[in-house]
């Protein structure tokens, strides 16, 4: 496409983010009044009513064994290093991952498409002409382990607690939602005030109902370590509060049998086990103790992996691709903090770490500079402003950073000496524009306060890899320090934004909604505790930008919006972004099955892949 003439361009700017504000109707190409079998944001969906299973399983996968496994990954208020709650939906305690795979949800993603949900509890939804509303039918077989209906009252029941009691990952995407009724026990209806994003109930579809009798017994947010009545194809089995846990697969699941669930759920039982460091996890490991692992010490994969499993053949080492989705990994620096509060004080934190040094001391070269807050996917911003990004930038212009307009902002490579002489200098300018002036081995402000920043960290890990970035802070007078706090404190402090700088990793939905945006980067979470808006980003042009997300129509407004975010967001420097890896790095005994084809868009390796009899007689672990 053409580049406008700059004349034409303003007169048409105006009117064209107008456009890309004004409120999307859900699903505008989907008709109402017609109970459809799954939802899609944009587009078709892959799979028919009628569809056996999804393609990427191995639908005559043995069913057995158990996986014993260190999750990569969870969400909510869970913890990997120890737990003393099993009520993973409050924003209270430290709660095992993988408790949501004890229940159900009215609908369940596709994970090779970007942003497709099909029918789960719910065997198809219903939308209303304007489109607000959202009728689902509910399967009659769904059940409770105890044997109990599952009935459209305990849904109701569940968003209604979700929007008041629930975690922000719950609570945040419901704040539009105007009711949830049961129609009758097989009918549920959930009204939208017209004010959330046309894909919000992409969101709401997919979490976890809760037992209505279970919680009018039990409060909700307190933390507990009563196993929840659940749905799902497991449920809590044995477990010692902080140290391990097991989830045993549920014989009688009563969605077993149907295709979103067919080669699936294979293990018996999955057992997570909890240790306060790297270190004592991988020794697990090597012991067999620990059958699956995914590394993320650079210096561990390259060097670590010759053991006597490992040369014995009984230990695989795999590399599988990353999925298409944005991910951040970053540090937050907290504006709550009025020491950070002027973005020059942030790009001087910034030009302090020198990721070249680090890449080849730490890292064996196996990570790459990230630059972006949704980096692995076409919503980095690249060059130049696009004309349809000026048209939401352009109204913006007297809130936002004058590089904005420029090339998109990344942060420069160094000499990879650790003490980059010329970065340093410029941070130390930074600072002095800043009013932090040297005044002995510190820069102070016109109040004579120390410049003072603190990395908040739960691993030794972390201590070594930020301790140059600290030595360089302190060269250009900055008190910085690295506090080493427990997992319990750090998830609390985490919460609670009581840190002054912490790294953080995370992976966003293929196709953001604005809800998932909210959660990290809008003025309304700054002050919510538990939201992932760690810095305290506050700020009108970002919401207005999160606003376009929501708004958009079609991929091609949705990448443009994003684009377009994602320029503020670097410009701004309220994440400081680190570093990414394309793939996975996986270990395993070499006892199981998996499909050739992993999905572009998930890899949950504990529903996906299955106990091998054969192999592990082979190496002795049959």
């Amino acid at each position: 496409m053409a580049a406008l003439p700059r004349r034409d361009f303003l007169a048409l700017g105006g009117a064209a983010a107008a456009a890309a504000l004004m409120p999307g109707k859900a699903f505008a190409n989907v008709a109402t009044g017609t109970k459809l079998h799954g939802l899609s944001a944009f587009g078709d969906l892959k799979y028919k009513p009628d569809f056996p299973h999804f393609d990427y399983v191995k639908v005559d996968a043995p069913k057995g064994g158990i996986f014993n496994f260190s999750p990569p990954n969870w969400g909510y208020n869970q913890d990997t290093q120890t737990f003393n709650t099993l009520n993973s939906f409050a924003n209270k305690g430290d709660a095992p991952p993988r408790m949501e795979m004890c229940f159900d949800a009215l609908m369940v993603r596709a994970l090779d498409e970007p942003d497709a949900v099909y029918g789960q509890i719910a065997d198809g939804v219903t939308l209303s002409d304007d489109r607000n509303g959202f009728t689902f039918s509910l399967r009659p077989e769904a059940r409770f382990h105890d044997g109990t209906p599952l009935t459209a009252q305990d849904a109701a029941f569940t968003f209604k607690l979700y929007k008041e009691k629930g975690h922000p990952e719950l609570s945040l995407s419901l704040t539009h939602m105007v009711d949830a009724v049961a129609v009758d026990d097989r009918t549920l209806r959930l009204t939208f005030s017209g004010k959330q994003s046309a894909r919000t109930v992409l969101n709401v579809v997919e979490f976890p109902i809760l037992s209505k009798a279970f919680y009018t017994a039990n409060p909700f947010d307190s933390s507990q370590l009563n196993p929840p009545l659940g749905s799902g194809a497991y449920k809590v089995g044995r477990f010692s509060a902080g140290a391990w846990i097991e989830y045993d697969r549920v014989a009688d699941y009563w969605g077993r049998d149907l295709a979103f669930n067919r080669g699936q759920n294979n293990f018996d039982r999955i057992r997570i086990e909890f240790y306060q460091n790297r270190n004592a996890g991988f020794e697990a490991f090597k012991k067999g103790e620990i059958t699956y692992r995914e590394e993320f010490v650079s210096r561990v994969w390259a060097t670590a992996y010759d053991f006597p499993a490992m040369t014995a053949g009984k230990v695989a080492k795999h590399e599988f691709p990353a999925e298409k989705r944005p991910s951040m990994q970053a540090t937050a620096v907290n504006q709550r903090r009025e020491q950070f509060r002027d973005p020059r004080v942030r790009r001087a934190l910034a030009l302090c770490f020198d990721f070249e040094w680090t890449r080849r001391n730490f890292f064996y070269g196996s990570y790459e500079r990230s630059q972006s807050c949704f980096e692995k996917s076409d919503f980095r911003a690249e060059g130049t402003p696009s004309p349809q990004e000026l048209a939401l930038l352009e109204p913006l212009r007297s809130q936002l950073p004058a590089e904005v307009f420029g090339e998109a902002v990344t942060q420069p490579a160094s000499d990879g000496s650790g003490r980059d002489r010329k970065l340093l200098g410029q941070a130390a300018k930074l600072l002095s524009a800043a009013g932090w002036k040297r005044s002995g081995d510190f820069v102070v402000n016109d109040k004579g306060g120390r410049l003072s920043a603190e990395f908040m960290v739960d691993d030794d890990t972390f201590v070594q890899v930020y301790s140059p970035w600290v030595a360089n802070m302190k060269a250009i007078g900055i008190d910085a320090t690295i506090r080493l706090v427990d997992s319990a404190q750090y998830q609390s402090r985490q919460a609670s934004f009581d840190f002054d700088l912490l790294s953080a990793a995370f992976s966003f939905s293929a196709t953001p909604t604005r809800d998932d945006l909210e959660v990290f980067f809008h003025s309304s979470t700054a002050g919510v505790s538990g939201s992932r808006n760690l810095p305290g980003i506050s700020d009108p042009a970002v919401d207005t930008l999160i606003n376009a997300v929501g708004a958009a129509k079609d991929r091609e407004n949705l990448t443009v919006a994003m684009r377009a975010l994602d320029r503020v967001l670097r410009a701004r420097c309220d994440w400081i972004p680190s570093w990414f890896l394309a793939n996975h790095r996986v270990a395993y005994w070499d006892m199981f099955g998996f499909p050739e084809q992993k999905p572009d868009f998930g890899f949950p390796v504990e529903t996906l892949w299955w106990f091998d009899k054969g192999k592990a007689a082979k190496i002795g672990k049959g």
